[in-house]
């Protein structure tokens, strides 16, 4: 009578090794604490001078440049920049960039923004400005940039005096 069939044993589960466990949350924490690391400083972006690179009848071109400080620890990538140019409270013009640049970790990088303007929208008062080595201006617009936080757009503004150079 003692007999009730064949005796069945649990198995109590064994345990899995803590060595994998410990290795994933060392690398979810690893992953947090790189990711904290990261965060987003807009470039400093100051127009250095302006070159005449030409004039006729019609009007001209220009070259402004700028430098542009990138203080992440990362390289970032412009995308677009966009700036509308006044010299001595005169709309000069628009200038577009749709070329990438890349703008390394904390370092200073000189872009060259290629400017076309048409005498007849700045005014015939316009070309004695040309014959100063400084001219007063004025900027505004934004970059739009590419960065490993995504992308980014930033308002450049601007004015002061900046050195004319003539390129002929």
């Amino acid at each position: 009578m003692g007999n009730h069939g064949p005796r069945v044993m649990s198995r109590i589960p064994h345990p899995a090794s803590p060595i994998p466990i410990l290795a994933g949350v060392a690398i979810a924490l690893g992953s947090c604490a790189t990711l904290g690391k990261l965060y987003f400083q807009e470039p400093q972006i100051q127009l250095q001078e302006i070159n005449v690179t030409g004039l006729g009848l019609s009007g001209g071109t220009m070259d402004l440049v700028f430098d542009v400080y990138n203080p992440n620890d990362y390289r970032i990538r412009s995308t677009r920049i966009e700036v509308a140019l006044d010299l001595e409270n005169t709309h000069f013009g628009d200038a577009y960039l749709e070329r990438p640049l890349d703008l390394s970790p904390t370092n200073h990088s000189r872009v060259v923004v290629p400017t076309r303007f048409e005498w007849a929208g700045v005014g015939a008062g316009a070309r004695a400005l040309f014959t100063k080595q400084a001219i007063g201006y004025a900027l505004t617009g934004r970059v739009i940039l590419d960065t490993p936080l995504g992308d980014k757009r930033v308002g450049i503004t601007g004015r002061g005096q900046v050195p004319l150079k003539k390129l002929f």
